[in-house]
């Protein structure tokens, strides 16, 4: 069979006849199976499709892909190129259906996030079908039936339901593993012959091509890449090939890192320097890591699971060995046979399997490192995936066995596995029923830092499926932001006002803007936003209002801070509101702050914002595009990437060597 259509490798074993081997294909059940893929892909899409919505991180991305049709590039504030989206590829996979489509945002990423977390479970079942049946030791006689297992337990577990939508790249990401597993165990099944003149065949290019996608579905995922085009070029083809494949793996992404440094002055998304995607927090993230585990009782399916997989495995084995040893050695059992399975072993089915639980491994160590995320289950859910994949489906032999040692394997093998599936259903009805009651008060924040982001949401707009921006009105002090931002004509700063949750604090300008005589109305007035939530913000405001956070997922300065020792992860960084307000050059007059504003704070950012290095960090994402801009973008990438500044701004005047400005009296305003 040809590559694309997955036959056997032409390393497979024939008899001294040479005819075919006497061990024979696993016959599989293709009703049983087609009939559990279409019912698992039904059930994960009801149950997705319950649970559906936005989360205001999702309508961050939909913020720049609002930038991107209104033809200010793909920015998260007009004039300031900043990468705020994690996913490369989510990004413009939304924009692009956008256009095609024209529906709404919200409406596009829903459908979208859906479709692909879909065929990624479908994309997990036949990926470990073609595994079974290219499997040497699988080859037994009679019928085999392939259940369902590990793939409904990721299917049923809440959080992989919830970020089945939620406007979020995390259906790209397992749609991608997905795709990868299926063609990783095509290409093991498929002939290991090249193609014309020392070329990578269709199925091999097509492999090469999705695999170099990798760090642009998330950054992370070079990891993975890594790991799959390793195998790809381990398998024994000329230098021609491999260079083909450098080239069709690596021209999308090395031409988009080229541009992203150029352009953003970055090598990564500005998200990883706000979370500090190298530094290490594994105290926090063996607490993310329990948090997933806990609630569900998630280790039992699992446990039930690894049992049935490594009990599979062994049976394969032993009734492999017994075949063997009745119909005596192979012709590949020579010198030159056993030359060409070494060339061969890199291209085979176990080790494609190998290389996906490594990546899982790697995966699960990665996002522990960093101290995991604080959604619920978020990050843990390619890993789970990844570790799931070889047990999606598992075979129940049916039939009579041949032979006594057969009989006594399969006395082991059907007891387990079908004791396995049993306990898996059992547990997937319990979830099903029981739902968020598994856990006490999932709207709140934990102690970690880690909250149900669902939950959260659906307990503070009232609405149980926050799907638009508008939906996100209801928030606290939602309603009365877009009030104030719509009714003010002269240009603001506006704040939340601590600790209360309907009424903001808005500093507008105390002198006419640049060009206006006194007492002119600005036509397009200067109007910035500092809050926290950026999504649910800037999707209910304007694009010509800028929106910041205090954690630096949009607003540069505050992800060039260090991380808080203790601070919530991914909220662990906090730029104090007085940089916004020296940078946007508000006010003059220490009157028109709030009175929890200490006019000497905003005085020393003036100060430290004058720091040559600093200069250089925001002129290197505000400046003009020039080519030389482009040059020294990309030439100084990484040391941007690694400048700090110190988020008090009286030490980052100190640490810059300027002088600290005159210190006044604080003020206490009226409001």
């Amino acid at each position: 069979m040809s590559e694309v259509t997955g036959e056997r490798s032409a390393a497979e074993p024939t008899s001294s006849t040479g005819s075919a081997p006497a061990t024979t294909r696993p016959r599989i059940e293709p009703a049983v199976f087609w009939t559990g893929l279409v019912v698992v892909v039904a059930v994960f899409l009801a149950g997705a499709w319950q649970r559906r919505w936005i989360a205001d991180d999702g309508l961050i991305v939909l913020r720049t892909v609002r930038n991107l049709i209104a033809g200010n590039g793909p920015v998260f504030n007009a004039g300031e190129r900043v990468e705020s989206n994690t996913s490369t590829l989510w990004t413009y996979l939304v924009y692009l259906t956008h256009e095609v489509v024209g529906y709404r945002l919200e409406l596009v990423a829903l459908g979208l996030a859906l479709t692909l977390s879909m065929v990624a479970v479908a994309c997990a079942m036949l990926g470990t079908r073609v595994m079974y049946r290219g499997t040497r030791h699988a080859r037994v006689g009679g019928p085999v039936l392939l259940l369902p297992l590990g793939v409904v337990v990721y299917i049923m577990l809440p959080p992989a339901r919830d970020f089945a939508t939620s406007g979020l790249e995390t259906g790209l990401v397992i749609c991608w593993i997905g795709v990868m597993w299926l063609g990783m165990q095509r290409w093991a099944r498929a002939s290991h012959r090249e193609g014309r003149a020392g070329l990578p065949t269709a199925g091999t290019a097509l492999v090469a091509l999705v695999a170099g996608l990798g760090p642009l579905v998330r950054p992370e995922l070079a990891l993975a890449s890594v790991v799959f085009l390793a195998l790809l070029a381990a398998a024994g083809q000329s230098w021609r090939h491999l260079g083909w494949l450098v080239v069709i793996a690596g021209t999308a992404p090395v031409v988009y890192q080229i541009w992203r440094m150029s352009y953003y002055a970055l090598p990564y998304p500005l998200t990883a320097v706000a979370k500090d995607a190298g530094g290490s927090k594994w105290d926090k993230g063996v607490e993310y890591l329990w948090d997933l585990l806990s609630p569900y009782v998630l280790l039992l399916p699992l446990v039930m699971i690894l049992a049935a997989g490594l009990v599979s495995l062994w049976a394969a084995r032993r009734t492999a060995a017994a075949r063997v040893q009745a119909t005596g050695p192979h012709d590949d059992d020579d010198e030159v046979g056993r030359l060409l399975r070494l060339r061969s072993r890199v291209r085979s089915t176990p080790v494609v399997t190998i290389a996906f639980l490594l990546v899982a491994v790697i995966m699960l160590a990665y996002v522990t490192r960093v101290g995991g995320d604080f959604m619920h289950g978020r990050v843990l859910l390619p890993s789970l995936f990844l570790f799931l994949l070889p047990v999606s489906v598992v075979p129940l032999p049916l039939g009579p066995a041949r032979g006594a040692d057969e009989a006594r394997v399969r006395r082991v093998t059907v007891p387990v596995v079908a004791g396995a599936w049993l306990v898996v259903v059992g547990w997937a009805v319990t979830v099903e029923v029981v739902q968020d009651p598994f856990r006490a008060e999932p709207e709140s924040i934990t102690s970690a830092g880690i909250v149900d982001e669902r939950q959260f949401y659906i307990q503070r707009t009232g609405h149980k499926h926050p799907l638009l921006a508008d939906d996100y009105l209801d928030f606290p002090r939602m309603r009365a932001l877009v009030r104030d931002v719509s009714s003010n004509r002269t240009g603001a700063v506006f704040l939340p006002v601590p600790g209360v949750q309907d009424r903001w604090d808005v500093v507008s300008y105390d002198r006419p803007m640049p060009g206006l005589a006194p007492f002119e109305l600005p036509v397009d007035p200067f109007k910035t936003v500092v809050f926290l939530n950026l999504g649910m913000t800037s999707m209910n405001l304007p694009l010509d209002v800028d929106v910041y956070d205090t954690v630096g997922l949009a607003s540069p300065l505050a992800a060039h801070t260090d991380r808080m020792e203790d601070g919530r992860i991914g909220h662990d960084k906090f730029l104090p509101y007085d940089w916004v307000l020296a940078r946007t050059g508000v006010v003059e007059d220490p009157v028109n702050f709030p009175r929890w504003i200490d006019v000497n704070w905003v005085n020393q950012a003036e100060v430290a914002l004058q720091c040559p290095a600093t200069q250089a960090l925001i002129d290197s994402y505000t400046g003009p595009l020039t080519l030389e801009k482009r040059w020294s973008n990309l030439v100084n990438a990484f040391s941007f990437a690694e400048y700090r500044i110190n988020r008090i701004p009286a030490y980052e005047v100190q640490r810059c060597g300027l002088p600290m400005p005159e210190k006044v009296e604080k003020y206490q305003g009226t409001r």
